[in-house]
């Protein structure tokens, strides 16, 4: 509804309040309780918010001034002009009505510069409704998401409608992180970096080729479960990186784990992480998002003059390419097994020895455990295999033993840790082994979710800003690429008035 000269533009509005205050006033209001009131308020508040839009459009659409020259991209005049071109948008607090300007050519698309002015999406959903799909997409099912989103604006959006709407919010995560200056560590601080993967349940469409191709042509023997050694072949693997700083903090391997399996004294702490920086992709191979996080480690320290560690679960795949990466830039980096993993291959030889139950099977775990942290990696693998033999095991009962000294001996090069402890390095990849789980886990993991290439992505990147405390600063960051990508690109050099 346009006012008319000299009309007060805002007269829609102000009746609606006074109609709203009215209301308030009266004898039918002061019986309600509060519940009532706020129900109550929150729908004419929504409605009167919605008019308040309304006429500040209308407004801007009677004071729209002719520019002088207005041209494409490619540098032709618009000069033909029509008033009165309306394009909807929804809202959060409803669906309002845009009047402006339209500039013609023949042949040409239509250019509106009033909507450059309000930076205006190229959908029908206004970026506030974009903004609230991807914080409410990005924590819960699609499902929720579509119910939270009524709650906060009583806009009934799709499932669909919300996907499409997260994917369009997460598209300028890379752009993002590679101009974003990140906080500088203390040049004192490590610099750690670390990645690992977790599998996501995918649409047949969306599967690596390999996978779907053994999906394709995978014949089950039971049709109700699979056997043992069976897998679906329906999973993808999202790959993570993380990357931050560490103050070191010298420790023993008594810190770690104490003789007895008791600490007489308070353990030392370990070292100190703050910066944290997370990414997450499903479209990028272990490779891509390894060069990513030595991208962000470069922004930190460009002159390499950081100690820079690498901490991993034993993924030979994973090694490789940090190798590579690292040859490449030629930054020397210390890589380092998460010794939890370790951990968890004595255990597997530790059940070669002991029968269920056997409490003497955590002094030897321990002890075994105590001569890896002070470097004796390959002399417990040696010792194993020893007591495997004088034990006259079978060779199915000695399968653990044998692979956790396979393990220890291949990995060997990598199990430094008298170096780690004394230098203060951390020995654990916790950091990484969570982001996999808030990351990836705790969303993507829903029961009976099947994701798309593009939906999984999207949300992966989302909960990496998330956790990365960045949406604020990355929100404002999209919006001027939104405002690039729609209107600055459609136009010549300089034909563009700025945003107020």
């Amino acid at each position: 509804m346009n006012a008319g000269s000299g009309a007060d533009p805002f007269a829609v509005s102000r009746q609606r309040f006074d109609s709203l205050c009215t209301v308030l006033e009266g004898e039918g209001a002061s019986g309600l309780e509060h519940s009532e009131l706020e129900a109550r308020l929150d729908h004419d508040g929504r409605a009167l918010l919605r008019q308040l839009m309304q006429d500040h459009l209308n407004l801007r659409a009677l004071q729209e001034q002719r520019l002088p020259d207005v041209r494409d991209v490619e540098d032709l005049a618009h000069t033909a002009l029509e008033a009165d071109h309306r394009r909807c948008l929804t809202t959060i607090f409803g669906e309002v009505e845009v009047t402006r300007l339209a500039y013609r050519a023949r042949g040409r698309a239509n250019l509106y510069p009033a909507d450059a002015v309000l930076n205006l999406p190229a959908e029908r959903h206004s970026h506030g409704l974009r903004r609230l799909a991807a914080v409410e997409a990005a924590r819960g099912s699609y499902d929720e998401s579509v119910e939270a989103i009524g709650r906060a604006s009583g806009q009934q959006l799709g499932k669909r409608q919300v996907e499409q709407l997260a994917q369009r919010a997460a598209v300028d995560f890379d752009a993002f992180y590679a101009t974003r200056q990140p906080v500088a560590g203390a040049s004192s601080d490590l610099l750690v970096l670390s990645c690992d993967g977790k599998g996501v349940v995918m649409r047949p469409d969306a599967l690596r080729r390999p996978t779907a191709a053994k999906a394709a042509t995978a014949a089950p023997k039971l049709a109700s479960r699979l056997s043992r050694g069976e897998k679906r072949n329906r999973k993808r693997l999202a790959e993570l990186g993380a990357v931050y700083d560490a103050t070191p903090a010298a420790r023993s391997p008594n810190d770690i784990m104490a003789t007895g399996g008791e600490q007489d004294t308070e353990p030392a702490p370990g070292p100190v992480i703050s910066n944290k920086w997370l990414t997450a992709s499903i479209v990028l191979d272990a490779a891509g998002v390894v060069a990513q996080i030595f991208d962000e480690a470069e922004r930190r320290d460009p002159a390499h003059t950081r100690t820079w560690i690498a901490l991993v679960d034993g993924n030979n795949h994973q090694i490789d390419r940090i190798t590579t990466e690292a040859r490449q830039r030629q930054v020397p980096v210390t890589i380092l097994i998460d010794f939890v993993h370790v951990i968890e291959y004595l255990w597997k030889a530790a059940w070669c020895f002991h029968d269920e139950g056997d409490r003497a099977v955590e002094a030897w775990v321990a002890n075994k455990a105590r001569a890896i942290l002070a470097g004796k990696a390959t002399r417990v693998a040696g010792a194993i295999r020893r007591q495997a033999t004088t034990a006259a095991l079978s060779a199915n009962r000695r399968t653990g033993a044998d692979t956790c000294a396979t393990y220890l001996t291949n990995k060997a090069p990598h199990l430094d840790y008298p170096t780690a402890l004394a230098d203060g390095w951390p020995i654990a990849t916790g950091v990484i082994e969570g982001a996999c789980r808030h990351i990836v886990a705790d969303r993507l993991d829903i029961s009976g979710a099947r994701w798309g290439l593009a939906g999984a992505e999207a949300i992966l990147k989302l909960r990496a800003l998330r956790s990365n405390a960045d949406f604020g600063d990355y929100w404002r960051f999209h919006l001027t690429q939104e405002r690039h990508r729609v209107h600055e690109t459609r136009y010549a050099h300089a034909a563009l008035p700025a945003a107020a």
